[in-house]
């Protein structure tokens, strides 16, 4: 099939994409704040979703609504993941121009949420759109989740996906919400995500501070609270919590085989971090195999005592470290809570209190077999001219398996990103030429799953 024509219809209507992802990015849909912003962010996806024909519903979920679209008819149905809430944009003083008055400079488009995700979220409706336009009818089921919630850990979504379970069954791939280009301009796709457990652990040794001058008699919370971290993670990186990873499923052959065809250049990722080294000083394919099959434990911050200026020369009686567990199949938050709980207790460290923060995240794996990954990895390449390079999984979590696995459903990481783009920073960013080929990716993709009947 040539798309040449379907190409050039692209190109021609780009101003008009671009206009649409500004006027979304002007919305400060920020999940954290809430407020009248999530609603109108909804709306307005909505009605993007009905321009590019693509019935849309706002479904209520105790929090900001989710915008289920659906649209097109086959044998084939794919779901379609995004989120339209987005991060807070602090520090203002960072950005270059206002985070919610989108701006064009040298050939990119700067707003907070721009590549996280409303720019994914435009390109795969625009691309409806433009499939319809120049081809007609599309050819197979599209159903679109556009959730508001995803940046603060998706709270309704497991509850949304139960009470659509339904349809969900019947659908058979995914397109996870986002993928970025790499430092060498490669298109990256992922198939994975790691789950996650965050916990607080507090402990409290006395019923105030106390001198230091009797730092050899009384117990000090601090220190109470760094002996019990010491023992979860070894100094080389591994979790060392006791039966942390007897339930890890191995990676397959395939997925092994994988890493040899990533590029990962150890030295520039250190460089640009100055770092002196990886933990255990990994390097090439057993950094890789660190990275995406094995889980994490991580100190996110640790407080207790006194750390104003100067001296104060007492014995803390409290203190609280947050910590994230990152997860890998079959390992589950729950079960991970549980053996964390009980590693403690089997050190004496009963004291230390355990508070899992917020409902965790399953790990999620996609079969590199899967009729979603291959069509997405031909769309990819048929545009780009070269395969993209194809990660079993990525370090950071989502609710891909809440909404996807949990019903059957491979997923599959592809977008608009370019390493450049600041997710989550000041002057986050997508490239319009991005932009406008990720419309040309997906308009491929809904053609390319669609013939690809297992």
């Amino acid at each position: 099939m040539s798309y040449a024509a379907l190409d050039t219809f692209i190109e021609t209507h780009a101003a008009d994409f671009i206009e649409r992802l500004s006027a979304l990015c002007r919305v400060p849909s920020i999940a954290a704040e809430g407020g009248p912003a999530m609603a109108e962010a909804a709306e307005q996806v909505a009605a993007v979703c009905r321009w590019a024909g693509v019935s849309a519903e706002l479904a209520p979920t105790g929090g900001a609504p989710v915008v289920l679209g659906q649209a097109g008819a086959g044998p084939r149905g794919l779901l379609i993941y995004n989120h339209y809430d987005v991060q807070p944009p602090d520090p203002l003083e960072a950005w270059i121009s206002p985070p919610f008055e989108p701006a064009v400079r040298d050939g990119a488009l700067y707003a907070r949420g721009v590549a996280d995700n409303k720019a994914n979220l435009v390109a795969r409706l625009c691309a409806a759109w433009a499939y319809r336009q120049v081809f007609g009818d599309l050819p197979l089921r599209l159903v679109f989740v556009l959730e508001g919630e995803e940046e603060i850990s998706s709270p309704h979504l497991a509850a949304f996906a139960a009470a659509h379970s339904g349809l969900l069954r019947t659908l058979d791939g995914c397109i996870w919400e986002a993928g970025y280009k790499d430092a060498a301009d490669r298109p990256e796709v992922s198939l994975g995500l790691k789950g996650i457990l965050t916990v607080e652990l507090r402990v409290r040794t006395a019923n105030s501070d106390a001198h230091s001058g009797n730092g050899g008699l009384y117990p000090n919370a601090v220190w109470r609270l760094v002996e019990a971290l010491s023992t979860l993670r070894a100094p080389d990186g591994r979790v060392t919590v006791d039966g942390f990873h007897d339930a890890i499923r191995p990676p397959t052959p395939a997925e092994e085989a994988m890493l040899a065809a990533i590029p990962f250049d150890a030295t520039a990722i250190q460089r640009a971090y100055g770092m002196a080294e990886f933990l255990g000083g990994l390097e090439g394919v057993a950094a890789l195999r660190r990275l995406m099959f094995e889980p994490t434990c991580t100190i996110n911050g640790i407080w207790g005592g006194y750390s104003g200026p100067g001296a104060k020369t007492v014995i803390p009686c409290q203190a609280t470290a947050k910590l994230d567990f990152r997860l890998v199949p079959d390992q589950t938050p729950a079960d991970a809570l549980c053996l964390l709980r009980d590693h403690l207790a089997r050190r004496r460290f009963s004291d230390i209190t355990v508070v899992d923060i917020e409902d965790g995240l399953m790990p999620a794996r996609t079969d590199p077999a899967a009729a979603v990954v291959h069509a997405a990895v031909a769309a990819i390449s048929d545009v780009h001219s070269a395969a993209p390079v194809v990660l079993p999984c990525v370090g950071g979590s989502g609710p891909m398996y809440q909404l996807c696995q949990a019903y059957g459903i491979p997923a599959v990481s592809i977008g608009v990103g370019w390493s450049g783009s600041r997710v989550h920073a000041p002057n986050e960013s997508v490239r319009l030429a991005d932009f406008v080929e990720g419309i040309k990716v997906m308009a491929r993709v809904y053609q390319l799953f669609a013939g690809n009947v297992a």
